[in-house]
């Protein structure tokens, strides 16, 4: 990491922002990647993945070109934006951007973890990150240059996952018309994530123990074993020794993976972070060539303030929404800022307003966008009349519990809050 400050004179004029930056990028942003220096200054040398110029100037606002170059211009130097609007125009394209001091420190146990090949367990709430953080730990090990596989295990038909993970022999099951290497073989010598492993089926969870503790998998209707290199990340947003008490998930497997859990709290407890991710999301869905808007303090205030129930992942869909509404003005403002509409948990016994399902609600009107609210209403409604209980619910649907779950998991991701229990 270079921050010269050049000449006297010139770099004593951001010294005291320059001096802000080190403390927090320095606690996760490789050196070598990003170089800062004033406008006019002689340019460090060796290549640079971003290299932001920063400007005095009376009104606060960001440049961007081509080749990873931002400049950007600032009034005071203490001004909590401008320090959220450095960090976002210096964070590597897909690293983490943060300041939170709890999440730094996250982030500097995670770089010590991944010179290590110890398994890493990451629990969390559904969209605060663990991906990113995951991604953050492969690229810090020696498996950087190795490939990087990301499995959601809720995502895949229970059928197959075995199949998509281990690999199978041609002909091994029906459809299945040719061989194919799995994920473990496809991530050899890098990186595996698994994420919601919780949700992966305990007769299953017993191969993944093998290959944890031998090294290696065998491809379904293979005789012979086959050795892999492959370091395992696991994901969770259920809590795991929970899950093993109530014997949904394995113990031995529990124990292996839990050699040095990390946790990732939601974004309503680490309210720095909220700044720097609003401007890198704006820096992330601007379009190449069209002018960055500033976010403006008012709008700022309302984000810092907000509960965020959907983490990141709602974060992301309020700046988008923001960028839309402010179209080519040069400041997001509160008028811009609109939040997800608040959802009332299941369980909660408290009246919720009941908004009727016309075609008009709905953008342009289409059926896809009603049966989605119809039956996420529904859902809603079986769990309330189950008094919570995920088990009830899935039998007064028609439905399997595992279906519900992923169903439960996509209402998080969206921002909707839902309670319940596996009664």
């Amino acid at each position: 990491m270079n921050m010269d400050h050049a000449a006297a004179g010139k770099g004593d004029a951001h010294a005291a922002l320059l001096a802000r930056a080190r403390s927090v990028l320095g606690s996760f942003t490789p050196a070598g990647t990003f170089t800062l220096r004033g406008a006019g200054e002689p340019a460090a040398p060796g290549l640079f993945d971003r290299t932001v110029l920063l400007w005095r100037a009376a009104q606060c606002g960001i440049t961007r070109s081509h080749g990873g170059r931002h400049e950007l211009a600032y009034a005071e130097s203490a001004d909590p934006a401008v320090l959220a609007a450095l960090i976002a125009c210096a964070a590597p394209a897909g690293s983490p951007v943060a300041a939170d001091p709890e999440t730094l420190s996250i982030l500097a146990l995670a770089e010590r973890l991944a010179a290590s090949e110890i398994p890493v367990l990451i629990n969390g709430p559904t969209g605060t990150g663990k991906e990113v953080l995951s991604r953050f730990i492969h690229m810090r090990s020696p498996r950087a240059a190795a490939p990087f596989i990301a499995i959601n295990c809720a995502a895949m038909p229970e059928t197959m996952l075995e199949a998509m993970l281990f690999g199978h022999q041609k002909g091994a099951f029906t459809g299945a018309n040719a061989a194919a290497e799995g994920f473990f073989r496809a991530a050899h010598g890098g990186t595996l994530l698994l994420d919601e492993i919780a949700e992966m089926p305990l007769a299953l969870q017993s191969k993944l123990l093998r290959v944890l503790q031998e090294g290696e998998v065998v491809p379904i209707g293979a005789t012979r074993p086959i050795k892999v290199d492959v370091r395992v990340i696991a994901c969770a947003n259920r809590d795991l020794p929970s899950e093993v008490e109530e014997g949904r998930f394995r113990a031995d497997l529990f124990y292996r993976l839990n050699v040095f859990p990390l946790e990732l709290t939601a974004l309503r407890e680490r309210p720095a972070d909220v700044a720097p991710l609003a401007f890198a999301m704006v820096l992330r869905h601007v379009p190449q060539g069209a002018n960055v808007p500033w976010i403006g303090e008012g709008a700022l205030a309302l984000l810092e303030a907000h509960a965020w129930p959907g983490n990141v992942r709602e974060l992301e869909n309020v700046m988008r929404r923001a960028l839309l509404l402010a179209g080519d003005a040069p400041e997001i403002g509160i008028q811009h800022i609109v939040f997800d509409r608040p959802v009332r948990a299941a369980g909660d016994t408290t009246p919720a307003e009941v908004v009727p399902i016309t075609a008009g609600s709905m953008p342009g009107g289409k059926l896809s966008n009603i049966v989605q609210l119809s039956e996420t209403r529904a859902i809603l409604a079986a769990l309330d009349s189950c008094g919570g209980s995920r088990v009830a619910a899935a039998r007064k649907l028609g439905i399997s519990e595992r279906t519900l779950r992923y169903r439960l998991a996509e209402f998080r991701e969206n921002g909707i809050a839902v309670a319940g229990n596996r009664r």
